[in-house]
């Protein structure tokens, strides 16, 4: 029997510098290709086993899986996975590997196993090429041991070819599909299909190059739709008139296209989506070429977009149009809803663009499927407080990617994995392991073991940066010196802000790691630099390096207060800036937007909110945008799936809602609605204890908030401050007369009050607040 991984979590065993190849029963199998002609750019591959169980096949049965580069499977004429494999590699070297239960599938019997394998054979932004197309299965129990080797059959399937250009964008190491139906072998997957097929060639067991270590995939398969009908389902059958066929989505998902048609042979349909050349790149497409009679396909190239457009040729008949959507395997359980509509539509966008940038990585899903670090941290906030905890193993992939292609010199760089792309953007690693990056993931996950494990890096990196002579960080170009898209970038502010948040965040590890001359000499240079920084950057009412001479750049002035580099003092003058200033793309906004919740100017925080996004709200797509405008090359490109906008998903739940850990994996937490005359908020955030439930209404003469507080919590709730405020009864009993106590409840306290709220610390259960 397979012994199943031993109960630590995905990230300790990283944290130990090994795959989980050592944790289960050893391999048995070896890795396999097609014998002829050598590995070339994509190429189709089938695979087929067939195996004689002697007895009833176990409940359960895991195969280990692995593909260069993508594999779907079907046991018995049965389709168990649909898209396996991530993309290479957990480090530059090595790659990943599925684990599926295929016990469901298997017969008492004859069973034929069968494996279409997609090779790639070129990087991009998101892989790292091998160099040879193999697969690896690997199943093993009493009395069943179903083994890649070189008695599996294998064929190059033949219908698969090379599109016409346009091909996508060099980024993408994906091609697009091209498929003959002429061509095709409908019946590969019977029994007794392979007869004339060649062996398999065995290209050496499991840890051998080109393919190493394996490394156990840290999330499940994708959620799989089935096949779906179109919002705007049309009376099938229908004759085409040659016109292109726009077949609308609920909203911007991730699918792979389907149809049936009746047609005659060598009749080319085209298939993309409205968002084909999103960012202004092309991007992937699928070219059907018919057969003679009916046929139904579906490509196995996913793409992402509002429509899928056919265009199909004048006189076929179109028996079905249908799409699968694939998705990342989390649970969407977090949720905002509020009277202001606009917020809400903001919220709903956000949580949309979440979710088609949730794939191999955290990434944009079209141009690029990139991941990005200064994109991955504005994401991790929205996944940590809306997706369940295999959301939580998307934001632990992408650390752990990070990290593990550091460079031998201490460089660490993004996006990764990639084989496209080799060049450091300072400010993003700054982003990446400071205070809004690795130690926000611990602060809502308590994940000791991740912070123990990246900690060696983080201290390799900060060790490259340095002070100069005016006791501010030295600018470091990196390979890429990008800090925002738009005009006026204040660099010398920016630079020192995010230096100073990825001290706080080294700093706060080597404590927690009991790391103390680490811990003090960080604290020592964040001490120096904010003494710096306010010396020679604030000119008395506003941040500016001497030697710039744009407008007042308004990115700075929210990094230094979300950094903790500006104090109260120059809060007014701050906010009289980003009252006027305008120029951050939606990257940097969200941190100007957390800086007016964190100076308590929350009216301001929304209005600015709703005025800069306030093209994205009102438009019909379902997604957010790069920039401010779509296709513009002032912001990249400007695709309409990018998951930096969504930043103001995280600051409604965070700063409208208030909801918020105090120490890490929410042992104690607070909720401090900061309503900005909002009068109805109802929020949901998971953790991993339990859903935290707030729902508040305001009048203007009265409130009440529910809170349901989850076990193995603490909680202060914030009852924000009213002129009109006298009493607050809490689940009906009298508590607090005139900011006075005057009643008790077991579980609550009253804390007093601050400036803007008056405090209950609570324990787990639900309270019911009301004040008049």
């Amino acid at each position: 029997m397979i012994y199943r991984i031993i109960a630590i979590t995905f990230f300790a065993a990283f944290a130990h510098h090994t795959s989980l190849l050592s944790q289960v029963e050893p391999w048995q199998a070896q890795w396999i290709s097609h014998p002829w002609p050598p590995p070339v750019e994509n190429t189709w591959s089938c695979f087929v086993k067939e195996v004689d169980v002697a007895s009833t096949p176990p409940p359960q049965l895991i195969a280990r899986i692995s593909a260069d580069s993508k594999y779907w499977l079907w046991i018995n004429e049965k389709l168990v996975v649909f898209e396996g494999q991530l993309k290479r590699g957990p480090t530059p070297s090595d790659t990943y590997y599925d684990e599926v239960d295929i016990g469901p599938f298997l017969l008492k019997g004859k069973n034929v196993v069968a494996a279409l394998v997609w090779f790639w054979g070129r990087d991009g932004y998101c892989h790292n090429n091998s160099g040879k197309s193999g697969f690896l299965f690997d199943a093993q129990a009493e009395g069943i041991s179903i083994l890649s080797d070189k008695t599996w059959k294998s064929v190059l399937h033949p219908a698969f070819g090379n599109t016409s250009d346009p091909i996508p964008n060099y980024r993408l190491p994906e091609y697009n599909v091209k498929f003959y139906a002429t061509q095709d072998i409908p019946d590969w997957k019977k029994p007794g299909a392979t007869a004339n097929w060649s062996n398999a060639s065995v290209g050496g067991a499991a840890g051998t190059q080109p393919w190493n270590k394996l490394w156990l995939r840290p999330f499940p398969q994708w959620k799989d739709s089935g096949l779906k009908d179109y919002e705007n389902q049309i009376p099938f059958p229908f004759v085409s008139d040659g016109k292109a066929i726009a077949m609308k989505l609920p909203a911007n998902y991730t699918i792979t296209p389907y149809l049936t048609v009746e047609a005659s042979k060598d009749q080319l349909i085209d298939i993309r989506t409205d968002n084909y050349k999103g960012g202004s790149e092309y991007n992937l497409r699928t070219e059907y070429v018919t057969r003679d009679g009916m046929q139904e396909f579906e490509t196995y190239g996913y793409i992402n977009g509002h429509e899928v457009i056919y265009t199909i040729p004048r006189g076929i008949k179109v028996l079905a149009l249908k799409y699968r959507r694939t998705s990342f395997p989390t649970e969407h359980i977090g949720k905002f809803k509020s009277s202001d509509e606009d917020l809400n539509k903001l919220w709903e966008k956000s949580l949309n663009t979440m979710d088609v940038n949730m794939r191999d990585g955290i990434q944009d899903p079209d141009r690029e499927r990139a991941q990005w670090w200064g994109d991955a941290v504005i994401i991790l906030g929205e996944i940590l407080y809306t997706c369940d905890t295999n959301g939580h193993k998307a934001v632990g992939k992408a650390i752990s990617n990070l990290v593990e292609w550091q460079k031998p010199d201490g460089v660490l760089y993004s996006p990764v994995p990639a084989g496209e792309w080799h060049e450091e953007l300072p400010t993003q690693m700054l982003a990446a392991i400071g205070k809004h990056g690795f130690w926000r993931y611990y602060q809502f996950t308590g994940d000791t073991g991740t912070i123990k494990y990246v900690y060696p890096h983080v201290k390799k990196y900060m060790s490259l940066w340095q002070l100069g002579d005016d006791g501010l960080v030295k600018h470091r170009d990196g390979g890429w010196n990008w800090h925002d898209w738009g005009q006026n970038i204040d660099s010398k502010v920016i630079e020192n802000a995010w230096y100073y948040m990825a001290l706080d965040g080294a700093m706060q590890m080597a404590r927690l790691l009991q790391h103390h001359a680490d811990a003090e000499s960080y604290a020592q240079l964040m001490q120096k630099i904010k003494q710096n920084f306010n010396a020679k950057l604030w000119n008395g009412t506003a941040y500016r390096d001497a030697a710039y001479t744009g407008q007042t750049d308004d990115r700075g002035h929210g990094l230094a207060v979300v950094a903790g580099l500006a104090d109260a003092k120059q809060y007014e003058a701050i906010r009289n800036v980003l009252a006027r200033e305008f120029h951050a793309g939606p990257y940097l906004e969200k941190y100007i937007i957390e800086a007016l919740f964190q100076m308590n100017a929350h009216k301001e925080a929304v209005t600015r909110m709703k005025n800069r996004y306030s093209k994205m709200i009102a438009s019909p797509l379902t997604t957010l945008w790069e920039g401010w405008d779509i296709g513009s090359a002032v912001y990249g490109g400007g695709s309409y799936n990018h998951g930096w906008s969504g930043g103001p998903l995280t600051l409604m739940h965070q700063y409208i809602a208030g909801i918020a850990p105090v120490t890490p994996d929410y042992n104690a937490y607070h909720i401090m609605p900061q309503t900005a005359d909002i009068k109805n908020i109802y929020c949901l955030t998971p953790t991993r204890k339990g859903n935290i439930v707030l729902d508040l209404q305001i009048t203007d003469k009265s409130l009440t908030m529910s809170v349901e507080s989850p076990q193995q919590t603490s909680a202060v709730i914030g009852i924000p401050k009213a002129s009109w405020l006298k009493k607050i009864y809490v689940n009906d009993r009298l508590m607090v007369d005139r900011k006075k106590p005057v009643g008790t409840l077991a579980g609550i306290t009253y804390k007093g009050e601050d400036k803007n709220y008056l405090l209950f610390s609570v324990d787990p259960g639900k309270w019911n607040f009301s004040g008049l």
